[in-house]
């Protein structure tokens, strides 16, 4: 009767070994091997490479989001003003924005006001979003007061105005030019309504880190977008930031209570949500049809092991008649594909990592070789392709490679186990 020996024994462990390297002339699929180990390598590195470019797009499309707009605002429904107009400004915009500063968990409450004008400078002309906004509360805007590629001194901005690099690069300007802005809303005369035109000394130029915000935001100061918008003692909306912007829907209800009864809340998971869900049902996709790849690879330890078995039949019915039992050749040979899986995943979990923490000189190189042009921001939204690399989506990686791996190599091995050792010496 067979001896019982312990599992993965050491002898076992040397067997697989040989026949992993054994040469094709002996028996052996080093070939094969050597596509099966590359095959899930490549699936592996694809996997992680996709996840944390798909997590870098998201992280950055978030903090764009909010590091240059309001997590929430706060804007009032129309009402009938003193002069029989319809109005849905806000006039009591310090007390409402001091109430609402003193909800817990919000960071700031800015007064704004907001218009659509042209922008006009030596016959260029671009359409533009004024933000009418106190010096203060601009600071308070991560994006805008701290970009990394700003020109100009922002604690000038009382002086004149702030514009994006997009708008900067349209109208052909540099800090200290001059630009005309253009509102068709302007002066009431005797001949109906004049276009408003004033000339700002540009201070400041900011990239937020998205090209639609970089080409159509512009910056007033508070008080003299009130008068050339027409909107003296009053504001347009209130804009909130808040501790904690990704659960923004919790501040909802306090927010509308200290805001007043006609107060509506418009948020930033109202405005990019659906561009999210987008993003999330994406990654699911991506993640299935990556997992799909991975479990080819895997297949194609199947078809080693299988012509491994089949070149090894003398040497397992020896063994066989030599005392080994039927679990000692199961593990012989799950061993031999478990470890073309370790090994391969671990290859592509080390190519996966350096991609992501490479990806700026490795897209840079691949932009060079295409001739450039290969990043569009107009359509991506953002200037660079970004990568975040998660210890999560790894482990998702590495769990998903291996345990194909060792799923797959199971019945090839238990094939190799039940092989009579009478039938496989027969002929020998």
């Amino acid at each position: 009767m067979p001896a019982k020996t312990p599992p993965f024994a050491a002898f076992e462990w040397q067997i697989a070994w040989r026949y992993l390297r054994a040469r094709r002339h002996e028996g052996g699929v080093s070939v094969m091997t050597l596509i099966s180990l590359i095959g899930v390598a490549l699936a592996v590195f694809a996997l992680i490479a996709t996840l944390a470019v798909r997590s870098g797009f998201r992280s950055e499309f978030v903090d764009t989001i909010l590091g240059a707009n309001a997590h929430a605002t706060v804007y009032y429904t129309s009402s009938v003003s003193p002069t029989g107009q319809m109005s849905n400004t806000i006039e009591d915009y310090d007390a409402v924005a001091a109430r609402l500063a003193a909800v817990p968990g919000v960071i700031s409450a800015a007064p704004l006001i907001k218009g659509q004008v042209m922008a006009s400078n030596g016959g260029r002309n671009a359409g533009v979003e004024v933000f009418g906004i106190r010096t203060e509360d601009l600071l308070a805007i991560p994006r805008i007061a701290r970009s990394e590629r700003a020109r100009g001194d922002i604690e000038r901005f009382e002086d004149g105005i702030a514009i994006g690099e997009g708008v900067a690069r349209e109208l052909q300007v540099q800090v200290g030019d001059r630009i005309r802005i253009i509102s068709p809303e302007g002066v009431q005369t005797a001949f109906g309504i004049s276009p408003r035109v004033n000339a700002y000394e540009v201070v400041y130029i900011f990239s937020a880190g998205r090209y639609d915000i970089d080409r159509t935001r512009v910056y007033l100061p508070f008080t003299e977008a009130q008068s050339f918008f027409n909107r003296d003692g009053v504001a347009d909306e209130i804009e909130v930031m808040l501790t904690d912007p990704e659960h923004v829907e919790d501040m909802t209800y306090p927010l509308l209570r200290a805001a007043g009864e006609r107060a509506m809340i418009w948020s930033w998971r109202d405005s990019a949500g659906s561009f999210l869900r987008a993003l999330d049902i994406e990654d699911n996709v991506m993640f299935i049809i990556l997992s799909i790849l991975v479990l080819i690879a895997a297949m194609n330890i199947i078809s080693g092991l299988i012509m491994l078995v089949k070149n090894k039949g003398r040497d397992i019915g020896i063994l066989r008649t030599m005392g080994l039992s039927e679990g000692s050749i199961l593990r012989v040979f799950f061993l031999c594909g478990s470890l073309i899986g370790v090994v391969g995943t671990g290859i592509g979990v080390i190519a996966g990592c350096l991609f992501a923490l490479y990806i700026d000189p490795i897209f840079a190189f691949v932009n060079y070789v295409a001739g450039g042009g290969v990043w569009d921001a107009s359509i991506r939204g953002i200037y660079a392709l970004p990568a975040e690399l998660r210890l999560w989506d790894v482990l998702k990686a590495v769990s998903l490679s291996l345990g194909l791996s060792f799923i797959v190599t199971l019945f090839p091995a238990r094939r190799a186990a039940r092989m009579n050792p009478v039938e496989a010496l027969r002929y020998e």
